[in-house]
């Protein structure tokens, strides 16, 4: 009986995805990329990225799991316009055995400028009972070799950013509290 074996997989640091293009049919009334589109296009790269490690279509139809978003912040930094085309970078922040925490850039992809980044948090899912669950043991091997390629890279400045405003500038209502619900962690 032949044995099936496998090359472990080799990560750039960063990963880059192929080249995409602005469709026009996403461009707005401001003239621009809509901003729902910046999501399609890292989504895309995602893919690919996921890919890698196997995390694919051919693992969501044989091992019925896959990854849900849990959580994305999208810095938009420059406009992007009709046939404007992009690639998109992926770093490997942090994970564990149900999470991966991850940094994505969107630049121009002729003349470098930064159009976008995007931090995410996904989770790995059981498609059955739709509830977290751990990734496999050949899946996990493969995120840590992505990880210890991508450990070499330096942090992004903007990974942990929160939303908000100089309370200098920021216009308040008499009499509402800064009290805040609980948050709900992932």
């Amino acid at each position: 009986m032949k044995q099936d074996i496998r090359a472990p997989a080799l990560f750039f640091a960063p990963f880059v995805s192929s080249a995409m293009r602005v469709e026009p049919q996403w461009i707005d009334y401001n003239g621009h990329l809509n901003m729902a589109y910046y999501h399609v296009l890292f989504d895309r790269a995602v893919d690919e990225v996921f890919s890698l490690v196997g995390l694919n279509r051919d693992y969501v139809d044989s091992r019925h799991a896959s990854t849900f978003t849990a959580e994305c912040h999208i810095l938009y930094k420059r406009e992007l316009t009709e046939s404007d085309q992009v690639r998109v970078t992926a770093q490997l922040i942090a994970f564990d055995d149900k999470r991966l925490h991850y940094y994505l850039e969107m630049r121009h992809a002729t003349e470098g400028w930064l159009a976008a980044t995007s931090e995410n948090l996904s989770l790995h899912v059981d498609l059955t009972s739709r509830k977290v669950c751990p990734f496999p043991a050949d899946i996990l091997a493969n995120i840590a070799l992505m990880k210890a390629a991508h450990s070499m890279m330096p942090l992004p400045a903007t990974i942990g950013r929160i939303i908000g405003m100089p309370e200098k500038t920021a216009i308040t209502v008499e009499g509402m509290t800064g009290e805040r619900e609980t948050e709900t962690r992932h």
